[in-house]
């Protein structure tokens, strides 16, 4: 059955059209049929749907009963709801407007016999289903070190978004490939048994209602006369064939997305998809929103240069009628704490100058650990920020983990500190037990630490295998103990992280977690080098404090300085992936290095490349009126230094976009430096031999700086490479 004619061609349809300007008039207003529009960034394409919603009604194309629009957030969602609403001045509960799951949990409620499930059936949300997995893993024998839970859990969720059921899959090469298998058909069974249903699963039950049930899909098609669909290059294989089976040949479905803001790939999204849909859905008439009402002209500019540089998009050009405004700043620091006070002394002079509130401004970077050397500088100065869609370095969990085996090493009555870590990694240490401990402490007044001592010396209170895992973590805090006293703090931190476990525990979380996880941990590592380096030169201003005591209270204070919860003018720091969406007066998007930014797992895949670059596209475009991009020329970044080549990225905007900033000579590493101004010579040449106190004997790789920033860096032959002041190291030549 083909959509109504219109009914009433003399009905008011200036709502619908009210304010929209020339492409967005014809895309909306465009005769029913096969609709794919490119929209860019800020150029309103959530207005041009909800407008074509209204259009359908006020014309008389359709009635409420036969629109079906989805999105992918919840937040999308609502928002096209309102707007709806105060479009048709109505109710929308006679449409179908929400997101991909919401729409197939309210098929699945309606059709639960026909889709095989009890009425009563019940949703898992991630956390739920992990459990879940982790019973099969359980059930069927398997060791979960062998077989981490949450890779399972990735498989299972991949293959359904694959429609792939378990008898579904080939038999593989490899006996763990097979086991996978077995934990997915395991699970699913006892989702079956119990009536569970998770995410992917209500996708693809809804799927399979409409590819095994003719008649039921030919109602659907018979009511749902126009299908609309936002971020369409979000979409995934298992969504684009239920939406093709619903349009049929004879629904309309009006597409609106931008693959230059294709930045979901790990997640199965793919803007291939938006392709697809224009080569196999009958007729499509295509639109470009190509005006911006974002940016000025010339992050436009050089925004649409850098993303020419794909070969696999649709292609359009952003242009605004507004004014070209400023230029894009370019700032080569010297390294990356140079880079940090460039940006926040930006910031704070905006504020000051221009009256700019501090939650108009935006970092953003491509890894977590790039936020470590931001937040310490924001500190430093006072301006409070918050961490969006994430944690500050300090209160990150894995930061917090490897920081407790610090603390309880240097300090065995640190009972905080001891509960975190005792069965972390899981040591058959559990929570029934470290009860026991935790009461035999209270009684006797002594440290979880010292209850534990004298529980495995008389092998009392707990079980004998208990008692072993409790001896074999004393025996580990005793040699971090000794690691602490014997070598450099970095150092020691390093050994401790390693010889904790926790790297491999991370693992458990699946590959990505793992990676940032991992490197959160390095860059741990990192600060404890910079610590000592600010130590040595405000040792003397610090008491009777020792380096250790000194790094750790550092630590807490930093990721307990979140008193400006309350604070509503803060600088916002996020990562890229997190940035979609938003908009924010200024953005400073800092680490453009090759390895950093594109990252170095997307440098061997031209399409990795190319999900690299819309991404770093998706942060130009969140500038409204300036730009701001940052590099090092040094870099230590996960406990390795490098001289990273700029970012291919910052090559591909044309020149005359760009504004270079040079800025001030470098700082000492992380904090404030309390070194005179006084000039320094410095009587050492690259390759010289020289001798450090603590340290030892080790060679110069290289010299920087003048004056009370005059730095030299060491290779030590035993602590490895170092930077040092050179008012304070008391380097003497060999």
């Amino acid at each position: 059955m083909t959509p109504k004619p219109l009914l009433n061609e003399t009905m008011d349809v200036s709502v619908a059209l009210e304010g929209l300007n020339k492409a967005q008039r014809e895309a909306v207003a465009a005769p029913p049929g096969n609709i794919l529009v490119l929209a860019g960034a800020g150029s309103g394409k959530t207005r041009a749907l909800t407008r074509r919603i209204a259009w359908h009604i006020h014309t008389g194309q359709a009635k409420p009963y036969d629109i079906l629009a989805a999105t992918f957030t919840n937040k999308a969602a609502t928002e096209m709801r309102n707007r709806v609403e105060t479009l048709l001045q109505q109710p929308t509960s006679d449409m179908w407007i929400g997101t991909f799951h919401r729409i197939a949990h309210r098929f699945l409620r309606i059709h639960w016999q026909e889709a095989g499930l009890p009425q009563s059936f019940q949703i898992l949300d991630r956390g739920d289903q992990l459990r879940e997995v982790k019973r099969a893993v359980v059930d069927l024998g398997l060791d979960p070190e062998q077989y981490s839970p949450k890779d399972a859990q990735w498989f299972i969720n991949t293959c359904k978004s694959d429609r792939l059921r378990p008898q579904d899959l080939d038999r593989p090469e490899y006996p763990k490939q097979q086991q996978l298998i077995n934990i997915y058909q395991a699970y699913q069974q006892t989702c079956d048994r119990a009536g569970l249903v998770d995410f992917d699963e209500l996708l693809l039950r809804a799927y399979e209602l409409f590819r095994d049930n003719d008649s039921l899909l030919a109602h659907y098609r018979q009511r749902f006369h126009y299908l609309l669909v936002d971020e369409f290059q979000d979409i995934n294989e298992l969504k684009y064939d239920w939406l093709r089976r619903l349009a049929g040949q004879d629904n309309y479905v009006f597409a609106v997305g931008d693959d230059d803001q294709s930045i979901y790939g790990f997640r199965g999204a793919n803007a291939g998809f938006m392709k697809r849909f224009r080569d196999e859905f009958p007729k499509v008439a295509e639109f470009r929103l190509e005006q911006n009402y974002r940016s000025t002209a010339n992050i436009l500019k050089a925004a649409n240069a850098l993303i020419a540089n794909n070969e696999a998009r649709l292609g359009k050009d952003l242009w605004t009628e507004g004014e070209a405004g400023a230029k894009l700043e370019l700032c080569a620091a010297y390294n990356e704490y140079e880079e940090a006070r460039f940006v926040v002394e930006r910031i704070r002079d905006a504020k000051m100058r221009d009256g700019i509130d501090y939650q108009n401004n935006a970092i953003l970077y491509r890894v977590n650990a790039l936020s470590r050397v931001l937040e310490e500088t924001l500190n430093q100065v006072g301006v409070p920020y918050r961490v969006v869609g994430g944690l500050r370095f300090y209160e990150r969990m894995e930061i917090k983990d490897a920081l407790a085996y610090v603390r309880l090493a240097a300090l065995p009555r640190d009972n905080a500190a001891f509960e975190r870590i005792v069965n972390t990694p899981v040591r058959g240490i559990g929570s029934r037990s470290v009860e026991e401990l935790r009461n035999r402490a209270r009684v006797s007044g002594a440290s979880l630490w010292q209850t534990s001592q004298e529980a495995v010396a008389q092998s009392m209170l707990l079980p004998r295998r208990v008692l072993s895992a409790l001896q074999a973590f004393l025996d580990l805090l005793q040699n971090m103990a000794q690691t602490l006293r014997d070598k450099s703090l970095d150092a020691a931190v390093d050994l401790i992280i390693q010889d904790s476990g926790l790297l491999k525990h991370y693992e458990k979380e699946g590959r990505e977690k793992a990676q940032i996880r991992s490197e959160n941990l390095e860059e741990l590592v990192q600060a404890a080098a910079d610590f000592e380096v600010w130590f040595e030169i405000n040792k003397e201003h610090l008491g009777e404090l020792d380096l250790l005591s000194a790094f750790l209270s550092h630590a807490a204070l930093e990721a307990g300085d979140a008193d400006a919860d309350g604070v509503e003018d803060e600088v916002q720091l996020m990562t890229l992936h997190a940035a979609k969406g938003l908009e924010f007066q200024q953005v400073y998007m800092v680490g453009m290095e090759e390895g950093v930014f594109p990252h170095w797992r997307s440098l061997d895949e031209a399409e990795e490349l190319e999900e690299e670059r819309r991404l770093c596209y998706v942060g130009m475009t969140r500038a409204m009126s300036k730009l701001t991009l940052s590099r090092a020329q040094s870099r230590r970044l996960y406990n390795a230094e490098s001289a990273p080549m700029a970012s291919r990225f910052l090559k591909e905007i044309p020149s005359q976009f760009i504004e270079e900033d040079e800025p001030e000579d470098a700082v000492a590493p992380g904090f404030l430096s309390a070194a005179s101004d006084a000039a320094i010579e410095a009587p050492f040449h690259l390759k010289q031999r020289v001798r450090h106190a603590k340290f030892g004997v080790g060679t110069v790789l290289n010299l920087e700086g003048h004056g009370s920033h005059a730095r030299v860096q060491v290779i030590f032959d035993t602590v490895g490479a170092k930077w040092l002041v050179l008012a304070y190291a008391n380097l003497k030549a060999l």
